[in-house]
Formats: structure tokens, sequence, C-alpha cells
């Protein structure tokens, strides 16, 4: 009788103070490369539209600040080549828009200062497709959800279907969700919320890219919310490509 009220006593005292869940730890072999507090390690030609809010990397493009062209936040952790991300992701806009990050990309000055080529991964919200994989400033589409395509050594394009990637999305983009992107050599992998979505394999010597920068996109267009949160990559020996 008397643990009993003992335990009862403490049970009642530790009820004042709630528990603290721990911050998520990166998955094994994971690098967290965003500290869900600051900007540090990622930089801006045009730091006016980055922020962060909600433990998110944000940008806005606003009546008051309005995205004319498109606007990139790139991690300065170097070149990647072969390589895993996870990230979370988020677009929050009353409008049609698009938005996406880069990867094994490039920063040039065109018809633009500070633009951004190469792969990528591209959202538009007024799409049945939803996510895609992309080549900017090159072939445009290089798999829409639900493909795999082959490039082969000639450039030439050939599709296959991937069912369980096809039909309604299982995602919605004004919604937090989980991009896993794997880079092996010349294969893209791109996963959502744990399924495959589609899948590229680029054999073309004159258009593939085996390294190159990760950088967050603003979309140019209607007024918008961009976020990402929950960063980690996992880099890749080459030489255990398969």
């Amino acid at each position: 009788m008397k643990f009993n009220s003992y335990f009862l006593i403490v049970c009642s005292f530790l009820a004042f103070f709630p528990v603290t869940q721990a911050a998520a730890e990166p998955d094994s072999g994971f690098e967290s490369i965003f500290d869900g507090k600051t900007l540090n390690g990622w930089k801006a030609a045009d730091g006016r539209f980055w922020s962060v809010e909600d433990e998110a990397i944000t940008a806005k493009s606003t009546a008051d600040l309005p995205a004319e062209r498109n606007h990139y936040l790139v991690w300065e952790g170097g070149q990647l080549g072969d390589f895993e991300l996870k990230l979370q992701h988020r677009i929050l806009s009353p409008n049609k828009v698009n938005g996406g990050f880069q990867f094994r990309s490039e920063m040039f000055d065109g018809e633009i200062p500070n633009d951004c080529r190469g792969y990528q991964v591209d959202n538009n919200t007024e799409t049945d497709w939803l996510v895609r994989l992309y080549d900017e400033f090159g072939r445009h589409t290089l798999a829409w959800r639900g493909e795999k395509t082959v490039f082969d050594r000639e450039g030439e394009k050939s599709t296959e279907i991937i069912e369980e990637a096809t039909g309604e999305p299982w995602f919605q983009l004004d919604q937090w969700h989980e991009y896993h992107l794997v880079c092996r050599g010349p294969h893209l992998v791109l996963n959502v919320d744990g399924r495959i979505a589609a899948e590229v394999e680029d054999l073309d010597p004159a258009q593939q890219d085996f390294s190159g920068i990760l950088a967050l996109q603003l979309h140019s267009g209607p007024e918008m919310t961009v976020q990402f949160k929950d960063i980690q990559i996992k880099r890749l020996d080459s030489s255990t490509r398969e």
C-alpha cells in the first residue's frame, strides 16, 4: 500500500513536467544539412526571398516582393556525385504554381545572372502528374510521374510505364511529403513518400551529368510560399555502382 501511494505521488509530480521529444536523428548514413533554425551553409544571390519559418527553409513570392524570375538557394557543401537525398517539401498557394529543386546542376549567367541548369525534381500544382524528373535548360522532361525512361548513347529516349506510380497521386504538393532521390552514376530514381515516382537511366554522354550542386528553387510566377525541411544527404561510393 505504501509503495502504491508513493508511485501515485511520483506520477502526479511528473505530470507537471511535459516530456520534450528529441529531434529526429538523421537516417543511418545520412547527414543533416539544414539545422532547422538558420540558413548557415546555404547561399542565395538575392537573400530577400529566403528565410526560416516553421523550422523550414522558406521562400516567398508576394505582392510586395514578386518573383519575376527563378531564384535559388544553393547548398555550400560542394559538388554531389553519387548520393541519396531526403527532404520534406510543400508548396502553398491559391494559384497554379511550379517549383522544385536542382541536383547535379550548375549556376550560370545566361539571359539573367545567377540562373541554374541541370537535373531537377520539378513540381506543378495544375497537373495530374504533380512531379517529374526534368532537365532545366536541357532536354526538359526526362520522366513524368509513372515513367521509367532510358536515354541511349545516341540520345534516343525509350519509355516504360511504372504501374505502381500511375493513376491518382498518393501525395499532395500543398502538404508535407518526402522526396527520396537516389543518384548513382547515370541512374536517377525518385521516390515520394516511400513509393517510386519516376526513374531515368541517362546514358547520353553529350547530356548526362555525374556531379553538380544542390539548389532549392523559388519559381517565377504568382504569389506562393515554398518550404523545405529535414534535408539529409548520404554520399555514395562511386566504386560500388551497380
